[in-house]
């Protein structure tokens, strides 16, 4: 039998004769060690699964190893990302600088994030040794050994950051950065006794002020939270830090967030098979010879690969390669283009697997399988909002010698699809009809994907095969080391009693429940410029969700409203992160582009009102 050593031994081998690798030797164990838990993570899930509904004998052990796994692998992942600069962050204002005065704001970002994880690091000890002392039900082992996960991840990240240093910034700039953070923190505790008198308006200070401007000097998201939430807590109140440690653990470790980095995979075995490809040339085989076939396929092909997928990068990297050339051979213009796959990419994002409807889920307790359900009718709406905006500007498309495909060439093209094109459907109905729970379909979706991949679509080889493991886990470990610090802010925030003040400050609006939803429109399309939608989900789901529901406002028409809104302001110039990824994708100008984006916008927006007003489209389908 082969042991978990010589597994990692091997990935190791294989990670050395790589090409072009972009982690550090330091690294190499790493990587193989993040890989080999997320294939040992869907193989327990598997069992889970086969064990529980084909033998009727659940292994009762498998959630409590899956979380053990799941924790190392966020943290391992985390590490993988800061070494391949792999964290999401707003990087705007930082290339709005010169060369010299950008190198020494990355420089102080950097020191910032190492000052943050060595002043945690002694209470991530302290928690991973407290939980020692407890032992798991299932394993029957000392939960601290899953606990020590966030500690050993903090010390490969402050080994990564200095390594980081050392290879790219300037002395000079090193030791100014240093002495800087010094400074700050010295001017604050002499200022501590000052600042507990100015109560909630610490909030605006340090959960606000200090995340702004954190996230302005192009620090990653997460740890702009990070360090907020400890300047907050470490100035403002007496609470010891191991507590801010438990809420990250907390953040992170939910059982329905196992099922983000096996969609995560889903998404790279998609891209890496062809099979969105394939949905893209059936649907342009059945569309593409109309005025506005193009536009209708490349939006068609978004709804219908996101719910594969689950993740909008990877959706808009699969189809716009796909179909950009035919398209600029129509006459379409590439800002126009660059438009609609951004606004398409935020159309389907609710398309289930959504791994922000997972997130939402997890956080403010709402029913996945609802999520999913309304999910799929909610992008429905926003997709005939920007089908009629395509057709009424396709109005000088150049169709000419465009030829009607033979039904032979359409059922062709079916027939290659068809594996692919069923398994978003699997997904959505297997999760809404409650025969499974997403991290369950997650994980038969994956070896579902894979297996049909390697024979039917031209198979994967063992380097892309491990290439797409650790890339999964920087990925995830981003996602969920976001989700961690985020939920610490989140934590922080309603232990001061601001929730209340602003659940009677909300309750007093006039125009009732409609003038609160239109409240959180602006409130999340402004959040979602800044953030990625996961931060904003966990900072202000726990404060909003309680309000609506005072308000009569059902759960799931609330969650379909805010997402929407947070994805038209993740797509909106000019700091939505989402519109800039796609014209990097499309090879586009963000100058250029800009100007076209506004009417697909304000066609997403009218959708978003209709939504909003109309409770039936959220609800009708549950």
């Amino acid at each position: 039998m082969t042991t978990t050593t010589e597994v990692v031994s091997e990935f190791a081998v294989l990670a050395e004769t790589m090409e072009a690798r972009p982690g550090s030797r330091l690294m190499r164990p790493v990587e193989a060690l993040s890989a080999v838990l997320l294939v040992a993570i869907i193989a327990m899930l598997l069992s889970g699964v086969a064990f529980r509904y084909g033998l009727s004998r659940p292994i009762v052990w498998i959630d409590e190893a899956a979380s053990i796994a799941f924790l190392w692998l966020a943290m391992l992942g985390s590490a993988i990302a800061i070494d391949r600069c792999e964290h999401l962050r707003l990087t705007i204002l930082l290339n709005a600088l010169g060369e010299r005065a950008r190198q020494f704001t990355e420089t102080l970002g950097m020191v910032a994030i190492m000052s943050f994880l060595l002043v945690l690091l002694p209470a991530a000890y302290t928690y991973a040794a407290g939980e020692m002392d407890i032992t798991s039900s299932a394993l029957n082992i000392p939960a601290g050994y899953r606990a020590a996960a966030i500690a050993v991840g903090m010390v490969l990240m402050v080994l990564l950051a200095v390594a980081q240093l050392l290879r790219t910034a300037k002395p000079l700039d090193v030791v100014v950065s240093v002495a800087f953070v010094l400074a700050v923190a010295l001017v604050l505790w002499l200022l501590t006794p000052a600042l507990s008198a100015f109560g909630n308006g610490n909030i605006l200070i340090f959960l606000v002020g200090g995340a702004a401007v954190c996230l302005a000097m192009g620090v990653p998201i997460a740890f702009c939270f990070g360090i907020a939430t400890l300047l907050f807590l470490a100035f403002t109140t007496s609470m010891p830090l191991v507590v801010m440690i438990g809420r990250m653990d907390e953040g992170m470790s939910s059982l329905i967030l196992l099922s983000v980095p096996v969609f995560v995979l889903l998404g790279c075995i998609l891209d890496a098979t062809g099979m969105g490809k394939a949905i893209v040339d059936f649907l342009a085989s059945m569309l593409g010879h109309v005025k506005a076939g193009m536009s209708y396929v490349l939006l068609g092909s978004l709804f219908l690969v996101s719910g594969i997928s689950g993740s909008k990068v990877s959706d808009m990297a699969t189809v716009a390669p796909a179909l950009f050339p035919e398209m600029k051979r129509r006459g379409h213009k590439p800002k126009e283009m660059i438009a609609l796959l951004a606004t398409g990419a935020a159309m389907a994002d609710t398309v289930p697997p959504s791994i922000v409807l997972i997130v939402l889920g997890s956080v403010a307790g709402v029913s996945i399988a609802a999520l999913f359900t309304s999910g799929f009718a909610i992008a429905l709406v926003l997709l005939v909002a920007l089908a009629a905006l395509a057709r009424i500007k396709a109005a000088r498309e150049n169709v000419d010698g465009v030829v009607r495909p033979s039904l032979k060439r359409i059922g062709g093209t079916a027939l290659i699809a068809a594996p692919a094109l069923v398994l978003p459907f699997i997904i959505r109905s297997a999760v809404a009809s409650g025969a499974a729970t997403a991290t369950e379909v997650s994980t038969i979706a994956v070896v579902y994907a894979f297996i049909i991949g390697t024979v039917l679509y031209g198979g994967i080889g063992m380097r892309r095969t491990y290439r797409m493991l650790v890339e999964t886990a920087a990925m995830s470990g981003a996602i969920l080391l976001i989700l961690g610090t985020a939920a610490a802010m989140a934590w922080a925030l309603t232990q001061t009693g601001f929730a209340f003040e602003l659940t009677d400050m909300m309750s007093g609006l006039p125009g009732g429940w409609f003038t609160f939803m239109l409240v959180s429109i602006a409130l999340f399309m402004l959040l979602g410029c800044v953030l990625e939608g996961l931060p904003a989900i966990v900072l202000l789901a726990p404060i909003m969700f309680p309000i609506a529901r005072a308000m009569g406002i059902h759960d799931v028409h609330y969650s379909m409203v805010i997402v929407t809104a947070m994805n038209v302001g993740l797509m909106a110039p000019p700091i939505g992160i989402g519109f800039y990824i796609a014209c990097k994708i499309g090879n586009v100008s963000p100058d250029e582009a800009m100007g076209a984006i506004w009417p697909y916008i304000g066609a997403m927006v009218l959708g978003l009102l209709l939504i909003a007003a109309v409770p039936w489209f959220s609800l009708a389908l549950l």
